[in-house]
């Protein structure tokens, strides 16, 4: 058994012990440094008397002498009488001894003859003298020659103590050795009565201590004795316990029953979306995975629909994501109504559904469901008080042809979405091999991008826009350029479209919308003022209820003044957002021009042209291509100019390629030119030396 006493009376003595050995140590060095510390004060203080009284008569004697050999500096008059004055200065002192040495190092006095002409350079005390600290160190000397003479058994403090001129200069360093042996003697003398008296109070706690450790002792073998009856009493305790409950048994069964339904539920929650009541992705794989072995059995087809909501991202923005989370729970009510029994529809998240439908015989059934399915989106959703129109995108994938496992008919589901996208809004596709190459390229792509906006891998080039009869430059258009390390140049025509599937676009027209103001407000400071420039705005941006305030911000940032800047809009944002008019007029009151691009493509221009705050009409270069060749397109620029005229709105063409083509532009109202014909997009380097060295000329 542990013998809590012996244990006790070891351990308590030896940590008494070592307590007392390590307060002794302590208090000992403390004194020590506390008695060279005052040593050294003292030192310092006769010093600075010598200092004062002796150097100024003898320093410059000290500092020509210290060149001459020992012997003639030990014999020189001057140092006989410096050494009488010394010595009646430190009489009724502890100095014992004193030293001077030039800068040098050399001692060119001591109160021992003997040492005058060593070399103490190498001294660390003296080092750090030299550098303008005192430096103090205890010593014990069996013997030593003092002012007095020879001496013996001494404790000494050594300082070496600069000496500064009249600048504060150092010019030199001043050793005393300080006799401090009754002082130590002192100290050890009061160690020893404080180690008795602390080893003797120690001792005292530990005998109460024992005392106490004695008694607890006795009542802990008496507590086990009691500790022992104790546990005979309750294992009887606990055979009649276990009797009571084996009765109670049939109780416990309406407390299991509700712990099953509870782990019910819990079973519920973890395998289904608590917002919309579908199954999550985690079960609707557990039943797809159980379908697909029932077609293999039975040799049949299923498919699995990939859905993903256009625009819900801007209406969530914009409305709140109360309206957004109602309009889910209607898109999935519509869907799952649409479906039949044996189908499963499920919300993996965010305004994604995916659909398990078994049973179907080839691509024009599922063709069929998929119809029906994008159909369900045609009427609007009543959330509150907004009508809200959505459109559904649809990629489809059919086993056994485009997978055999949950992850690879998902996954090319997925993959005929995102290509479906590129199509427009309420559209579907079918997988095709193919287009697996087309989604890693598109996620490698996405990828490289993302980082590139971030680590500055994008460049912008501006492609001058001039006055047509004077050849003046009016302003330029920012077209963003991307040379990736991975992949290369990568055409805007590839990476624009993919950043607006991604929402990328939003980081990517901040950063051209940021990189143009502020290189227009560089190109101010070095002298060449271009009037203005033009940035293309993408309908994600436009979507975004901070627009005004980014915009706001960029301007604020690169001081650039807001009639500077133009922004192009394509007839897409306009009719894309339900808020863009109130938008755009919010713009144009801040003082930033507008246009409309590639006008006359789409098929609302007349009817929002006359209600839009635009300035300027964009002509589309694809009538200004058919400048000479067709008729058709002539007629549609003169009566875009008619129309611009009649509504007081300035006019630019893109795409201007040709003298014959600026000639008919001409004629026709249009002489503000964008295109080859006056220059391509270059760098902002190349394009300001370009334009500088025309102005020049």
């Amino acid at each position: 058994m542990f013998n809590l006493s012996r244990y006790f009376s070891t351990l308590s003595l030896a940590l008494i012990l070592v307590a007392g050995g390590v307060l002794g140590y302590f208090y000992y060095s403390l004194s020590v440094a506390q008695l060279v510390a005052m040593a050294e004060d003292r030192n310092v203080a006769m010093t600075q008397v010598f200092r004062n009284t002796l150097w100024p008569r003898y320093g410059e004697f000290l500092r020509r002498e210290g060149a001459r050999d020992a012997g003639s500096l030990r014999n020189a008059p001057e140092t006989a009488r410096l050494h009488a004055e010394v010595t009646a200065q430190m009489r009724d002192t502890e100095v014992v001894k004193a030293k001077v040495y030039n800068r040098a190092g050399l001692t060119v006095y001591s109160s021992d003859a003997r040492q005058i002409g060593e070399d103490k350079g190498a001294n660390a005390g003296f080092r750090r003298a030299l550098g303008g600290h005192a430096a103090s160190e205890l010593t014990h000397r069996n013997s030593f020659d003092a002012f007095e003479g020879a001496l013996s058994d001494l404790d000494l403090i050594s300082s070496y103590v600069p000496i500064r001129g009249e600048g504060g200069a150092i010019e030199g360093v001043f050793e005393l050795y300080q006799d401090v042996t009754p002082f130590l003697a002192y100290l050890r003398q009061t160690l020893w009565w404080i180690a008795g008296g602390v080893l003797a109070i120690l001792g005292l706690l530990y005998l109460a201590q024992f005392a106490v450790v004695r008694r607890a002792h006795a009542i802990l073998d008496r507590q086990e004795s009691e500790l022992q009856d104790a546990n005979r009493d309750l294992d009887a305790r606990v055979r009649l316990r276990t009797r009571e409950l084996e009765e109670a048994n049939r109780s416990l069964e309406g407390e299991v029953a509700e712990r099953r339904a509870a782990e019910s539920r819990l079973d519920h929650l973890a395998r289904h979306d608590p917002l919309t009541g579908l199954p999550n992705r985690f079960a609707f794989d557990e039943k797809l995975d159980a379908a697909i072995r029932r077609a293999e059995q039975g040799g049949g087809q299923l498919a699995v629909l990939f859905i993903d909501l256009d625009r819900f991202k801007a209406i969530n923005d914009s409305l709140g994501h109360a309206v957004g989370d109602e309009l889910l729970r209607l898109a999935a009510g519509r869907l799952a109504r649409q479906m039949q029994p044996a189908d499963v529809v499920a919300r993996p998240g965010g305004d994604e559904f995916v659909c398990l439908v078994e049973g179907v015989h080839g691509i024009p059934e599922t063709q069929a469901i998929v119809a029906e399915m994008l159909a369900q989106f045609g009427p609007p959703f009543l959330v509150g008080d907004n009508d809200l129109m959505l459109s559904a995108t649809v990629g489809a994938s059919l086993f056994p042809g485009d997978g055999r496992t949950v992850d690879a008919l998902v996954r090319n589901a997925e993959t005929a979405m995102y290509r479906a996208k590129a199509a427009g809004p309420n559209a579907s596709r079918f997988y095709e091999p193919e287009m697996t190459a087309y989604a890693t390229e598109r996620l490698r792509l996405e990828r490289q991008l993302r980082r590139s906006i971030v680590e500055g891998g994008l460049r912008l080039d501006y492609q001058p826009q001039v006055d047509g009869p004077t050849g003046r430059l009016i302003g330029a258009e920012a077209l963003a350029r991307w040379t990736c390390e991975e992949l290369g140049p990568v055409s805007p025509a590839r990476f624009i479209p993919i950043a607006e599937e991604t929402g990328i676009i939003v980081d990517l027209g901040e950063w051209v919308l940021r990189e143009a103001c502020r290189q227009l407000a560089a190109w101010d400071l070095e002298g060449f003022r271009l009037p203005k420039v033009s940035v293309n705005v993408s309908v994600r941006q436009v979507e975004r209820p901070d627009i005004l305030d980014r915009v706001g911000a960029i301007l604020a940032e690169t001081g650039l003044t807001a009639d500077r800047l133009e922004l192009e809009i394509t007839e897409s944002v306009i009719m894309a957002v339900d808020e863009t008019l109130s938008v755009l007029e919010k713009l144009r009151r801040m003082g930033i021009r507008l246009a409309v691009d590639d006008f006359g493509t789409g098929y609302s221009s007349l009817s929002y042209l006359k209600m839009l705050p635009i300035g300027r009409v964009k002509i589309d270069r694809a009538f200004v291509a058919g400048i000479g060749r067709s008729p058709g397109d002539e007629a549609i620029i003169r009566t875009v100019v008619t129309l611009a005229r009649s509504l007081g709105l300035e006019l630019i063409a893109e795409g201007v390629e040709t003298p014959a083509q600026a000639e008919f532009l001409a004629h026709a109202g249009c002489v503000a030119l964008q295109g080859y014909l006056h220059g391509r997009p270059l760098p902002a380097g190349a394009f300001r030396e370009s334009w500088a060295t025309r102005d020049a000329a």
